[in-house]
């Protein structure tokens, strides 16, 4: 390689951030203009339904066909690259017990601020006030079992991630534990991994225009008139998702690794604008990990291990809605917790938020499960969906920063991490 590449690298990525940064603002503008203009005509209906439409479906359709073989492939090399069995054990332990860590702590920061703020305080309805019906969400125990799968094949096939992660941390170790007759596969599998990742480069040439028609439909078809009431509680989950955003992960990257958290959050900057227009952690997993690699400078075997994991495990972002709406939907109905319910809810959305799946809106389907077991009214669900998908694409922003500050910890605690990356401007 030679010494101009890494340059031109870095040279295109911040070009690639600031057309995605472009196209972000462009598309939030354009969409509220056309919805504050109220023109409901042929003509707008075919920008919004037809075009916008269609190119963000592709560019989401993408994004979507790289997951399932970028979690197979990056995951398999990362575990196998690691060599030692007894090392892997250590860094999955210190990535789970991280992702872990943030995740009561983002429930515990929902749960406070929605308790003094009150945000569903006056509303003061029945049980019968609204007619949501919530889809079933599994319970832990089936959550549990159906980690592990019965036909790799068909999880692949059906893109059951948490499956997908098993069997290829499992292909990994049994990799690394072949010795040299594992070798030859490890090879197939590196050699996958970087024409994957190339094909990631060239999908990622269309995001800023994928981004644009996303954004401009979500608010050209998101009023004002769907705020007006719920805006505490709108206001309450954007406060709570920012300070952990900016004090959680901060914190943490100074106390557990020694890093400036400045440098940090200016090279998440384009994952960050694709988790935010997808509302995807699954979809933003290609370029969460391709950042956290060459921006950040994670090493492949830490990287490729500790992202996709993040990616279906750790759902910050999704904790503190829970967390906040369950507290406003018993407000709302008037329905007291007592203080050993408040640590139920911490539990029980921590475990929800494990079992999320990457993907728009399905953080209301696992809140039923939360709301179930604190005995509230799940049809409170429908109260919040007017905001659901503005905040369903803040979080995910905060779910994937999680992902990514996990990852440069841990590496630094390996020695994996390029300082001097890390720290280039």
């Amino acid at each position: 390689m030679s010494e101009s590449e890494p340059a031109a690298g870095l040279s295109d990525t911040s070009a690639l951030t600031r057309r995605i940064l472009i196209g972000l603002a462009a598309g939030m503008i354009f969409g509220a203009g056309l919805n504050l203009s109220g023109i409901d005509s042929p003509a707008t209906r075919f920008i919004i339904d037809g075009v916008f439409h269609v190119i963000g479906q592709i560019f989401l359709a993408s994004l979507k066909l790289l997951v399932v073989p970028l979690v197979l492939v990056s995951l398999a090399c990362g575990t196998a690259a690691l060599d030692d069995v007894t090392r892997l054990g250590r860094i999955g332990g210190k990535t789970l017990g991280l992702y872990l860590l943030t995740t009561a702590i983002a429930i515990s920061l929902a749960i406070v601020a929605a308790v003094i703020l009150a945000p569903g305080v006056g509303f003061e309805l029945s049980s019968e006030s609204t007619g949501y019906v919530a889809k079933e969400a599994p319970g832990l125990a089936q959550t549990l079992i159906e980690i592990f799968p019965e036909n790799p094949f068909q999880a692949l096939a059906e893109g059951r991630m948490l499956q997908v992660i098993v069997f290829a941390i499992l292909l990994g170790i049994a990799i690394t534990l072949s010795g040299e007759a594992g070798r030859d596969l490890l090879r197939l599998f590196e050699s996958a991994n970087a024409v994957i990742m190339k094909l990631v480069f060239l999908l990622m040439e269309i995001a800023p225009y994928g981004i644009f028609c996303l954004i401009a439909r979500v608010f050209s078809e998101q009023g004002v008139d769907a705020f007006e009431r719920l805006a505490k509680y709108f206001l309450v989950v954007l406060g709570v998702l920012f300070v952990h955003v900016s004090v959680t992960y901060p914190t943490m990257l100074v106390l557990f690794g020694g890093l400036n958290p400045v440098g940090f959050f200016r090279k998440l900057r384009a994952p960050m604008s694709v988790a935010f227009s997808t509302a995807s952690s699954g979809a933003t997993l290609p370029v969460t990990l391709r950042a956290t690699e060459k921006r950040l400078g994670v090493d492949g075997s830490i990287a490729s291990f500790t992202i996709p994991l993040g990616a279906t495990i750790n759902m910050d972002g999704t904790a503190i809605m829970q967390g906040v709406a369950t507290v406003f939907i018993a407000q709302a109905y008037e329905v007291p917790i007592a203080p050993a319910g408040y640590l139920t809810i911490v539990l029980t959305a921590t475990l929800a938020s494990i079992g999320t799946a990457g993907v728009p809106g399905v953080g209301t389907v696992m809140l039923a499960m939360v709301l179930k077991q604190m005995n509230l009214p799940v049809e409170g669900i429908a109260l919040i969906l007017g905001v659901d998908r503005l905040l369903d694409m803040t979080r995910t922003a905060v779910n994937i920063t999680g992902d990514a500050a996990v990852s440069c910890i841990v590496a630094r605690s390996e020695g994996k991490l390029d300082l001097e990356a890390y720290r280039a401007p």
